[in-house]
């Protein structure tokens, strides 16, 4: 199991420093001047030449890479003189547009993406997993028929709808919640959880219908199985027939499906902040696009394909967990 762990960690490191890679090349060696781009269309030849003097822009590519990977690891700094900006490790760049390094905005901003795609992870997986599997194991029942409809209607809203429905009916009309707002867990997990509860509700909804359908799918695939049948053949109680073995083997697509979605997501969910006034990476993104806040742009992006690999590694290992198989690949 460990020599399977450490394979997937050396191939990881391995995928992220090509990303580093291509990342870096996109922002700063693609464009012409990326000074330019980020300093607009009013900065004169002066000011394009500070700015590439404070983000050491006018140095040769290769030496700008590694500055920039050694700001990750051992910091670096800015500028000089009166201009002069510490970035400490990990530094993933200096915002000059918002006077701050980049990990210093990721970092106020993280903690509420975190928030809202993990509370709305448990709920999009336990209702959506539950469901299928009961639906599965009740096949053309009144229950399955329904479970069918519901899912069918989850997949076809849309958060900016869902979402808009739920604030007015639950906050505006009824006032039976508070409006969203993101409280530290460290600082109050009643308020934290309370302020959460319509994002999490929206995104729980709206995702476990893929997942009760894939589940339904999977069990019902599994159960006309011939290891099942077996199983029920010498005798093994039903529920350990459901649960020890179809479901252990119905749910490894699901843990694959699962893990991308959570790193995907993780990177930010930017239309979910925007309808509820949440400030997370997904709008840290999008106004640094606006903005051509390129070091941020790079950063977020870099971030979010980090928040992927680390999933699959993840999916690996729990893949290895539930089937001992894999662990020979």
């Amino acid at each position: 199991m460990l020599r399977f762990v450490l394979r997937r960690l050396l191939v990881a490191a391995l995928t992220l420093v090509v990303i580093s890679l291509v990342t870096f090349g996109l922002f700063f060696a693609v464009p012409s001047s990326p000074a330019k781009v980020m300093c607009g269309k009013n900065c004169t030849a002066e000011d394009i030449a500070q700015v590439e003097r404070r983000l050491g822009l006018d140095r040769p590519l290769p030496r700008q890479y590694a500055d920039f990977v050694q700001g990750i690891f051992a910091g670096r700094t800015y500028g000089e003189g009166d201009f002069r900006q510490d970035c400490p490790a990990p530094c993933l760049g200096y915002s000059f547009r918002n006077n701050q390094p980049v990990t210093e905005i990721i970092t106020q901003r993280a903690p509420v993406t975190f928030s809202i795609v993990l509370g709305g992870a448990v709920l999009w997986l336990a209702i959506g997993v539950s469901l299928g599997m009961v639906s599965a194991l009740h096949r053309g029942t009144v229950f399955d028929r329904a479970a069918i409809g519901v899912t069918l209607a989850g997949a076809s809203m849309q958060v900016y709808f869902f979402g808009l429905v739920l604030l007015y009916l639950l906050v505006y009309s009824s006032g039976l919640l508070p409006f969203p707002t993101y409280t530290p867990f460290t600082q109050s997990p009643a308020r934290w959880a309370g302020g959460l509860l319509l994002p999490w509700m929206t995104l729980g909804f709206l995702n476990s219908a893929l997942y009760a359908r894939l589940s339904r799918a999977q069990m019902v695939e599994t159960l006309s199985e011939d290891f099942v049948r077996t199983a029920r053949a010498k005798g093994l109680p039903a529920r350990k027939v459901h649960t020890r073995h179809a479901l252990r083997a119905a749910i490894t697509p699901i843990v694959t499906i699962a893990g991308l979605d959570v790193g995907t997501s993780l990177g930010g969910t930017f239309i979910t902040e925007t309808i509820f006034g949440l400030q997370g990476l997904g709008k840290a993104t999008v106004e640094a696009v606006q903005f051509l806040n390129l070091p941020v742009v790079m950063a977020t992006v870099l971030l979010a394909a980090v928040f992927i690999v680390v999933a699959n590694i993840v999916v690996d290992v729990l893949y290895a967990v539930i089937d001992p198989r894999v662990r020979l690949n």
